[in-house]
């Protein structure tokens, strides 16, 4: 018999070595106002046909947990790419990029022609049926090689390559019914559990809807995000120049001695992106109604400060004098900052900065006047003023950078011609094959967590407990103006995982296990060893990933 200990009832029970956590869930009594659709055990992320063979801690979890709602939507992928199977034979599935609340997928039919209106009703006539039921999703562990083998056989290369540069002994695979796919994370018990998705038409594709996780009762909300999706567009173009589509592929370059060619690329790829950016301002700048404001915002460990510098320069180079301020500088006094429920500081509210002084003193720049620039002091809390004084002569502009700068109450009595908007951050994400992809917010994540651990600054174990309320701070003040932007820069990089491994294994691995925060540790490190390492001298001293690493010649 082995000890059970249930977190959420805090209770122990005794079971029979090999049970099941489905079979153990009933034996919990809990309030369950949502489904249980996974659990942790031992802080390690399961699904509920896991079966448990030595005593452990168990946490059931409903979609409104960040590692639930992953099973949840790896599951539903699944459940498309069967019925995908089923009802256009020979036909390639792409989940390519989370946006508008879902996920834009495209299949391509054998013939080439992407699926139409109709077609997409009768693809999701065929996954309700599949859903009705309720097929069991089943997990195999199989050699390394034998499952290589498998996807040959059902020649999905993508996921060859993946395997092929994983460097494990063993691997998973699931299959639904007849259907065989790969997923890096566990699934639901069978597809009765999806209850909640939809797929609709999307740009020239389809997007998959998942359940609001904060109201698993109703999908989340469909957002229309066209700048967002250009810029995706835009990256597929740049991967195909590049000839990669997935990490498979991007491994096999790099184990190919190609790694340094492939740094080079990713970096001219964004140099050139900025020099367009500079030249657009530029030309802005000399029309009839000049721009004189930049404004420059983006989630956290998005790249800001290396971007700043970097369009500064180009922007010298176009003829232009660029002079660059924070909204940090206009925080109100400690004292006089907005809380939360909680009693802690709200430092993302808008109301945290004196957007009144800033606009004020934003007007009087571009009228031509002298002022004088705080300076907040982030040890004593306090906004100082020490003589720093500002003046916008001809050729001058304005790069004001902060997390509010596209809020249009910020800016409201500057004339709009008068701005260009720019938004900032890793829009785009890494496709480990065509049906597997890591979150846009793991690269920021991760970013974060290599930077704070280098300054000092937090744990890894502090960075990844912080990480959720940055979210919901983002998701409240920064990502519903994006779409206001005139142009986005993607700061993903494309060997970004590759480099970050050599920081992130050790730094992750210092997450107790013991702690909450040790599922995601976890979840990190799993993906990072599908990525082939890439050593920090292959990286120039102006990249923006020397702003997480260490090494930047720019800061």
């Amino acid at each position: 018999m082995l000890q059970i200990y249930c977190i959420n009832t805090k209770t122990t029970k005794e079971f029979q070595e090999g049970t099941t956590l489905l079979e153990m869930l009933s034996e919990f009594e809990f309030d369950k106002p949502y489904p249980i659709v996974s659990a942790k055990v031992n802080n390690v992320s399961q699904g509920l046909k896991f079966r448990v063979y030595n005593s452990r801690d168990v946490e059931f979890l409903d979609i409104r947990s960040q590692s639930a709602i992953h099973v949840y939507f790896r599951s539903l992928c699944f459940l498309l790419y069967k019925a995908s199977v089923d009802l256009f034979p020979d036909s390639r599935l792409y989940m390519e990029h989370p946006i508008s609340n879902g996920l834009y997928c495209r299949i391509k039919k054998h013939d080439g022609q992407l699926l139409d209106v109709g077609e997409i009703d009768q693809l999701r006539n065929k996954m309700q049926a599949i859903v009705k039921e309720d097929i069991q999703f089943h997990r195999h562990e199989a050699r390394i090689e034998d499952a290589i083998r498998i996807f040959e056989g059902l020649h999905q290369m993508d996921k060859v390559k993946l395997l092929e540069t994983s460097g494990q002994a063993y691997t998973d695979y699931y299959t639904l019914g007849e259907v065989t796919d790969y997923y890096y994370g566990r699934l639901l018990p069978s597809t009765g559990y999806l209850t909640l998705w939809d797929i609709e038409p999307y740009q020239d594709g389809m997007l998959l809807r998942i359940p609001d996780r904060k109201c698993p009762e109703r999908l989340a909300e469909r957002i229309e995000q066209p700048k967002t999706f250009e810029a995706y567009s835009e990256s597929l173009k740049w991967n195909i120049i590049m000839g990669l589509s997935t990490v498979g592929d991007v491994n096999h370059a790099c184990q190919g001695g190609k790694a340094r060619e492939l740094v080079q690329v990713a970096e001219a790829l964004q140099e050139k992106k900025i020099v367009q950016i500079a030249e657009e301002i530029d030309r802005r700048y000399r029309s009839e109604t000049p721009v004189r404001l930049v404004l420059i915002t983006g989630p956290s460990s998005s790249g800001k400060t290396t971007f700043c510098k970097r369009i500064s320069i180009q922007l010298l180079a176009c003829g232009l004098k660029p002079i660059s301020f924070s909204t940090d500088d206009y925080f109100v006094n400690r004292v006089d900052t907005p809380k939360l429920p909680d009693g802690t500081y709200d430092f993302d509210n808008f109301e945290t900065v004196d957007h009144e002084a800033l606009e004020r003193d934003l007007i009087d720049l571009l009228n031509g006047k002298e002022i004088e620039v705080p300076e907040y002091n982030f040890v004593t809390g306090i906004r100082e003023y020490n003589g720093k004084r500002l003046q916008l002569k001809p050729g001058t502009v304005l790069l004001l950078e902060g997390i509010h700068a596209l809020n249009p109450q910020l800016t409201k009595r500057i004339p709009e011609e008068s701005k260009f908007r720019i938004f900032i951050s890793t829009l785009t994400s890494a496709a480990l094959d065509d049906h597997n992809w890591i979150p846009t917010n793991d690269t920021r994540l991760l970013r974060r967590i290599v930077r704070d651990y280098n300054k000092g600054a937090f744990t890894a174990r502090q960075t990844i407990s912080q990480w959720p309320s940055v979210c919901d701070a983002e998701e409240k003040w920064i990502n519903p103006y994006q779409e206001n932007a005139d142009v986005m820069f993607n700061s993903a990089y494309l060997l970004e995982f590759a480099v970050m491994r050599n920081h992130a294994e050790t730094i992750l691995a210092s997450v107790p296990k013991n702690s909450p925060e040790y599922t995601e540790a976890h979840r990190l490190l799993r993906f990072l060893h599908y990525f082939t390492p890439v050593p920090d001298k292959e990286i120039p001293s102006t990249s923006m990933l020397r702003q997480f690493i260490g090494g930047s010649s720019l800061m």
